[in-house]
């Protein structure tokens, strides 16, 4: 579990890089962006890998690498959302408490890993990116579902469960993909 926490430690100190950048680049634009957006958001991402994982051509030259990362941070945006009500009138938000709220998403996603690594016994580790590739997208068509349903579930975990779930499913996949490399 040691070599975990380091692992996904540095994946998600670099996330938490390219979202600081981008804050810089664009402050917090992405707070317009209703949780659906950013499920969709995800979906284009997670479907472009899968695309290029079944054909193996790539025409945009975007790596495996910058999308996952991006799911991560879309996660992390989606749960945001999920617990911060956006409103116009409140301006921009300031770059110190996006990356707090950054911060505290994922101290709960690694908890999360934490504890769902004790009990699978890290059967990630044994799995293919191209699986963690499929958990995203069926995570994704759950969340969707959710969201039709306006968010009501009868015996399921609500969309914010799913979120986490695809940020450590991307965070996995970015540690298979950096020992591959």
């Amino acid at each position: 579990m040691e070599k975990t926490t380091e692992q996904y430690t540095k994946v998600i100190n670099v996330c938490r890089e390219i979202f600081r950048n981008k804050t810089f680049d664009y402050g917090t634009s992405w707070r317009i962006l209703r949780p659906s957006s950013l499920t969709d958001q995800i979906f284009i991402k997670a479907n472009r890998i899968r695309t290029i994982q079944v054909t193996g051509e790539n025409k945009v030259g975007e790596s495996f690498e910058d999308a996952f990362s991006s799911i991560v941070n879309y996660c992390v945006m989606a749960v945001i959302q999920l617990r911060h009500d956006f409103d116009f009138e409140d301006g921009e938000l300031m770059s110190d408490t996006a990356l707090k709220w950054y911060d505290e998403v994922f101290k709960e996603a690694f908890e999360l890993m934490e504890s769902k690594n004790h009990d699978y016994g890290e059967a990630w580790r044994d799995m293919r990116v191209s699986s963690l590739t499929d958990l995203i997208l069926t995570k994704i068509l759950r969340i969707k579902k959710i969201e039709d349903n306006k968010g009501k579930t009868v015996a399921s975990e609500g969309a914010e469960g799913n979120y986490f779930d695809m940020l450590n499913y991307a965070v996995f996949a970015l540690i298979h993909l950096d020992s591959q490399g």
